[in-house]
């Protein structure tokens, strides 16, 4: 194939500042950019043809360099602080300048999509890259125009991911030379010094989540979500990475409606995506086959390295980073709804990978319990997960995805339960972590039970149980479950040693607390009543 643009004849990149000299590839096919990644020596393909890439120093996104431009859209509205960090229109343009200049006699690679299942509260997107492979995730991951569609398309958003630009960070007065910036104004988005293509799609679901509840009072989430086969009984999984969000939602049971980011409106549920971005650290046939079939010809793997002497995966190895990935359409999985939307949730599930053993495997919420438990997004981190970790660490990530959230933290809340009120769903507390003791003396409890758990959630069984309610968090606790242990549910009566469980139980949450004090200026008065009280758990 010769290297010459693809174009449509209405095709310019002269709205955003870029000259069309460049020699542009235009919503190529998958087959067209794995053929142009292999020639560039960006990739390999695999022994199932799926395409594999480092994406460079950067294998995962870098928070602390993320930036919303601060100007007359944003100011009032983004809750500022370290984690929505403001930059100037100036130092934007500055940046900006800069890598136009740099982007000069340079390949493109451009794909057009659009964000969001339901046509009311859908955007369009254009991406613009330095690699192939940036284009072959945003296939995956946005929503694919037919043809129709991408001879008259016009982008509402513009993303610019640009790995081997850098800038100098005293200059601009920013942390240093890669970053992530977002211009509500301009509509824009640019991503420097870095190949990890999570940035592209966190990118614009942060702009989903600051736009949708002020512009259509639509509830943005970070979950998965799947449904009966006969439709009608949806479900949403909230949970950061590790806490088997993915994992749970792709059940073959039930039909997929997406991976990551859906919205919550008037009318029900609508998946963001057209795809899944999943992690494939450890990954085994026999308990994800769905996610583990869906890595063939036109999936493009992060990072992972092969057994050698061999192009077959070897997911065991961590040795360029735990989070090796996999994107891929939605439509690689077997269940999954071609038309991703469905109808107001009759439960949600709210998973936690609790390292302290103190949680149950279960518990049901009421509407401000939900709300404070969805603000403390809370998870914990292992022993050898991070450099000086030695005992579990309490985290938490504010409505289960903090680094995209910039509106304050009880606004999303409030939603959730005024969503949750008026549609009379179910929410559920599962600890998909340790039992029977912390990390180190309990152990994880095993999928099976929490499939369990899960099903009979969804099925309406744990509405008819008898619950107790321990004294700190007051959580409800199902006093039986089918298909697990009975001496599990109850977290206190699982530990051998009480006494041992009171003290990570006050620990973890003196922990939650610490955490809420960031929220208390705008928490409600029932919205306070319902943070835990430190004093012995129940005997």
């Amino acid at each position: 194939m010769k290297e010459k643009g693809i174009k449509n004849p209405n095709f310019s990149l002269k709205n955003i500042g870029i000259q069309t000299s460049n020699i542009v590839y235009w919503n190529c096919l998958p087959e067209t950019l794995i053929e142009l990644t292999i020639k560039e020596d960006e990739g390999l393909l695999t022994n199932t043809g799926a395409l594999n890439v480092k994406t460079g120093k950067f294998t995962g996104r870098s928070p602390k360099d993320r930036y919303i431009v601060k100007d007359n859209i944003t100011k009032d509205k983004v809750f500022w602080g370290d984690v929505n960090m403001p930059v100037t229109p100036e130092v934007f343009t500055g940046i900006y300048d800069e890598m136009k200049e740099f982007l000069k006699n340079k390949k493109l690679y451009v794909h057009d999509g659009f964000i969001g299942a339901d046509e009311k509260y859908r955007k369009s997107v254009r991406v613009i890259g330095q690699l192939p492979w940036s284009s072959i995730f945003a296939h995956n991951m946005f929503l694919r125009p037919n043809r129709d569609q991408l001879k008259n398309f016009e982008p509402e958003w513009n993303v610019l991911s640009i790995p081997d630009f850098e800038v100098d960070p005293k200059k601009y007065g920013i942390r240093q030379g890669n970053f992530s910036i977002i211009n509500f104004t301009k509509k824009l988005i640019i991503v420097g010094g870095s190949g990890y293509t999570g940035e592209i799609k966190k990118g614009m679901f942060s702009v989903m989540n600051f736009l949708l509840p002020i512009e259509a009072d639509v509830f943005p989430m970070h979950c998965s979500a799947n449904d009966s086969t006969e439709g009608g009984e949806v479900a949403i999984f909230f949970g950061l990475s590790g806490t088997g969000k993915t994992t749970l939602s792709a059940d073959p049971k039930r039909i997929l409606i997406g991976d990551d980011e859906h919205g919550w409106s008037a009318d029900g549920v609508f998946n963001f995506e057209g795809g899944c971005y999943a992690k494939v650290i450890d990954l085994e046939e026999h308990d994800e086959p769905e996610i583990y079939h869906a890595i063939r010809h036109g999936a493009l793997l992060e990072n992972v390295i092969f057994h050698e002497g061999t192009r077959e995966p070897d997911y065991t190895d961590s040795s360029i980073t735990q989070n090796t990935r996999v994107s891929y359409p939605l439509y690689y999985i077997p269940n999954a709804r071609f038309i991703s939307k469905g109808d107001h949730p009759k439960n949600i599930f709210f998973l936690t990978a609790d390292a302290f053993g103190v949680l149950p495997p279960i518990a049901k919420l009421d509407k401000k319990q939900a709300e404070f438990f969805f603000i403390s997004g809370y998870t914990s981190k292992i022993a050898g997960t991070e450099e000086g970790i030695v005992d579990p660490e309490a985290t938490f990530s504010t409505c289960f995805g903090e680094p995209f959230m910039p509106l304050h933290p009880t606004e999303y809340a409030e939603m959730l339960g005024e969503k949750m009120e008026k549609h009379k769903t179910n929410v559920w507390l599962v600890n998909t972590g340790w039992i029977k003791g912390p990390f180190g003396v309990g152990y994880r409890i095993p999928l099976k039970y929490t499939r369990a758990i899960i099903h009979d959630a969804l099925e309406g069984e744990l509405d008819h149980v008898v619950y107790r309610y321990d004294n700190i968090f007051k959580l409800g606790i199902p006093k039986s479950c089918k298909g697990v242990p009975t001496g599990l549910l109850n977290p206190r009566d699982a530990w051998q040693n009480k006494k041992e469980y009171d003290k990570y139980a006050e620990r973890l949450a003196k922990a939650f607390l610490k955490n809420f004090d960031k929220y208390r200026d705008k928490a409600s008065d029932e919205l306070l009543a319902t943070v835990p009280k430190i004093e012995l758990s129940e005997k």
